[in-house]
């Protein structure tokens, strides 16, 4: 990793907005270069200032809009030339004027004072529709029919199986029940597969590893395992699909491509504790014993012979 990268993203670094492993490497950066260290202690710095400002909620017609405008300009936009690169790579401003607090200071009001004039016509053109997309819905809607952009968290009453979810549509909604109770499970599922919170999707992959019986949960927790970018939301869809190695094959066939591909050593440890029953089994044998010829792991070589060594030499 280079230092102009680690310039480039640092600020979405302070603001936690990295994938778990761009993060673990720019920590990795961070940790053995003095130069990037203090450009983060800059950064930190200079968001400190910036948060003991007062800051106004936007409200949700506007939000919505917002969202709906950008998601437009994503898709419309085309490669600009030297000024818009200018324009819309503040990185690099920053890098030129090393965080100077009154010139970015005043960047980000300009900025932000630009988005809510360009917006403010939308919203006025927009006004009817919004104003008729019934922003109190009825409570006994499912929220899967409301427009849900994000679930904020997930908590449990102590000694009960009573989940509290609050999420998000163009406001943030609240919504309480038992585990059973399918718009919870309806929930959970989201946040399992869509949330951009690690610690939210692990605790949603937590919940839904209480009801793992059913079909739609199993399905999310061996996405998970397959597709999840935080070593322990993986490693909580493996505690919950643990109980399912034997008697379901396409579980077994996922916790074996997690032994075999998984980035992170106690996900595969963890598989491989996993597959202790089903040594015996032709698809396993195969692939242990490729692993503790090959496995450039030497803990994942060494249990894969032990386990080879207990099954008996077949006919």
């Amino acid at each position: 990793m280079k230092c102009d990268w680690v310039k480039d993203n640092i600020v979405f670094y302070v603001y936690n907005e990295q994938e778990d492993d761009a993060r673990y490497e720019m920590e990795q950066h961070l940790s053995r270069c003095p130069e990037c260290a203090a450009e983060l202690k800059t950064v930190r710095k200079f968001h400190a200032t910036l948060s003991q400002a007062p800051v106004a909620e936007p409200s949700p017609n506007l939000l919505a809009a917002s969202r709906m405008r950008l998601q437009e300009a994503l898709e419309t936009t085309t490669q600009g030339g030297f000024w818009q690169r200018l324009v819309f790579d503040p990185g690099n401003w920053m890098r030129q004027m090393r965080l100077a607090p009154a010139m970015v200071a005043a960047i980000f009001i300009v900025g932000f004072g630009g988005g809510i004039a360009v917006t403010y016509n939308f919203m006025g053109a927009g006004r009817q529709v919004l104003v008729g997309a019934n922003p109190t819905p009825d409570p006994s809607t499912s929220p899967l029919e409301a427009s849900i952009t994000g679930i904020r968290s997930i908590t449990q009453d102590p000694g009960s199986n009573q989940v509290n979810i609050k999420y998000d549509t163009v406001s943030t909604k609240d919504i309480q029940g038992s585990l059973n109770d399918q718009r919870i499970q309806q929930l959970l599922l989201f946040a399992a597969r869509n949330n951009f919170n690690s610690g939210v999707r692990m605790d949603a992959v937590e919940k839904l590893t209480q009801a793992p019986n059913e079909n739609n949960v199993r399905e999310v927790l061996m996405y998970s395992l397959q597709n999840d970018t935080n070593p322990g939301v993986r490693l909580k869809a493996l505690d919950g699909l643990s109980g399912f190695v034997r008697q379901d094959v396409r579980v077994r066939d996922a916790v074996l491509q997690a032994l075999i591909n998984d980035t992170n050593i106690g996900v595969r440890m963890q598989a491989l504790h996993l597959m202790e029953p089903m040594k015996a089994d032709s698809t396993v044998r195969t692939v242990l014993t490729k692993l503790g010829q090959t496995d450039e792991n030497a803990s994942i070589r060494s249990q894969a012979k032990a386990m080879m060594a207990q099954v008996p030499e077949m006919d």
